[in-house]
């Protein structure tokens, strides 16, 4: 009952990063006003605020104008609901993971929209994330500033070298609160599935032909799925590693 529970929990977090997305998106204050459709800007009621339900309920279309809802919403939430039960069961530091996700989520899809990651959003989570590890993990905070240091000058090194078109200097921030949140040897494990499934995917747009070499993708959404194979399994990963090579 407590896990779903918490995927309930994390399907409403869900629809409210939804809401903060597009408020960013449009300079708007994610605190104040009420939920509207972003075609009619008709207010929207508690009916169609429900997370995946309304999005079926209503077939996927707006109650007033009949304009079809972006399926990015019941994703994001049915995601981020599963996220949050993955959290639950799998993590320590629960409520902080909590926390840090709704930055991470804006920020994957964010990127993934817009190819920026914002400032505004990425700043406070290195915040909050020092701010965390200096209270509750005074231990390792040298360890996870090292990481942070180490992988963002890797990523430096990278935008240097390829001029910025390799790699944007977002991501080197966005290495920064990595390296807070996984310290070392995970933010290796992190960076080593970021750059595979990218590689990946992106081999794969190329034979879609959705993608050419010159095309621009966002590997900031990459960066963070990295961050949570890190988080659930990179204990067992670098386990593996040193007794199946060493």
């Amino acid at each position: 009952m407590t896990g779903l529970f918490v995927f309930i929990f994390g399907l409403f977090i869900g629809s409210f990063l939804n809401c903060t997305v597009y408020r960013l998106e449009n300079s708007k204050s994610f605190l104040k006003g009420r939920s509207f459709c972003p075609n009619c800007k008709q207010t929207l009621s508690w009916l169609d605020l429900v997370p995946i339900f309304s999005f079926l309920f209503l077939k996927g279309k707006c109650r007033y104008c009949q304009k079809r809802i972006s399926i990015q919403y019941p994703l994001v939430e049915l995601l981020t609901g599963l996220l949050f039960l993955l959290i639950w069961l799998l993590a320590s530091d629960i409520v902080f993971w909590f926390i840090i996700s709704c930055f991470l989520i804006i920020i994957f899809i964010y990127d993934l929209r817009h190819f920026i990651i914002p400032d505004r959003v990425l700043f406070p989570a290195i915040i909050i994330a020092l701010g965390y590890i200096f209270v509750f993990k005074y231990d390792l905070l040298a360890e996870h500033i090292l990481s942070a240091i180490g992988a963002s000058a890797f990523f430096l090194f990278i935008v240097l070298i390829s001029r910025g078109r390799g790699m944007g200097i977002g991501d080197v921030k966005l290495a920064i609160l990595m390296g807070l949140l996984l310290g070392f040897p995970d933010i290796i494990v992190s960076l080593f599935f970021a750059f595979l499934i990218g590689a990946i995917i992106g081999v794969g747009l190329i034979l879609l032909k959705k993608k050419t070499l010159k095309s621009e993708v966002p590997f900031g959404p990459f960066l963070i799925l990295g961050v949570y194979i890190a988080l659930f399994f990179g204990d067992k990963i670098v386990n593996w590693y040193f007794t199946f090579f060493l």
